[in-house]
């Protein structure tokens, strides 16, 4: 029997890391922050640090490995929202006082739309950064920084487009929402990809390297 071929520090590493993001992405959505002019959803951070690992992974493993870690992704998204459904149908402890219950369950609760919204978004935007990202190399442009830029930048429009498009529409109208967001997006994108997955890269390598 073949014996399977160890993972790699670097790859275990940043699966976890990005396991991580996945989950703590929708909490930090429920606050809108403002950056000079512009005004963003928190989650941002976290969905950026997402496209950057999986930037990361393809660079040190290929497409085929970056892929199947954005469809693995899906199973922390899916339990976390499962168990958040789980601990909003639960009754609360006596105890608990009533400010507090009613912060968690603004905050933790989310129509089927929204859930819907970011489990699309999320799944097509990863996956549409790392082709691009990837056929870009193949390609023969060796230049991840910019690399990086244009997948980040046209996977968090479409990130924008699906999530909003599916969350609010017919709620009231988008085109304001929808331009705002893109804009912060496209800009966080082009400021802070480019240097987060050559951080994460500069990692990987070292951890291997360490072995």
């Amino acid at each position: 029997m073949t014996t399977p071929a160890p993972l790699s520090r670097s790859l275990f590493t940043l699966s976890i890391f990005y396991g991580g993001m996945v989950c703590i992405a929708g909490v930090l959505g429920n606050k809108q922050v403002a950056l000079g002019p512009l005004a963003v959803e928190a989650g941002i951070f976290a969905f950026l640090l997402l496209v950057a690992v999986s930037s990361a992974v393809a660079e040190l493993h290929g497409r085929s490995t970056a892929n199947r870690l954005v469809l693995l992704g899906f199973i922390p998204l899916l339990a976390s929202i499962a168990l958040t459904a789980l601990v909003l149908t639960l009754p609360p402890a006596a105890d608990m006082p009533a400010d507090r219950r009613a912060a968690f369950d603004l905050l933790m609760g989310g129509t089927w739309r929204i859930w819907l919204g970011g489990i699309t978004a999320y799944g097509a935007s990863q996956l549409l950064n790392v082709t691009i990202f990837s056929a870009l190399k193949r390609e023969g442009g060796r230049m991840m920084w910019l690399r990086g830029a244009i997948a980040g930048v046209l996977s968090q429009i479409v990130d924008t487009l699906i999530f909003i498009t599916v969350a609010f529409y017919g709620e009231f109208p988008i085109g304001h929402l929808l331009m705002g967001q893109m804009l912060a997006k496209v800009v966080l994108s082009i400021v802070l990809i480019p240097a987060l997955i050559a951080g994460f890269v500069a990692i990987g390598r070292s951890l291997d390297r360490d072995v």
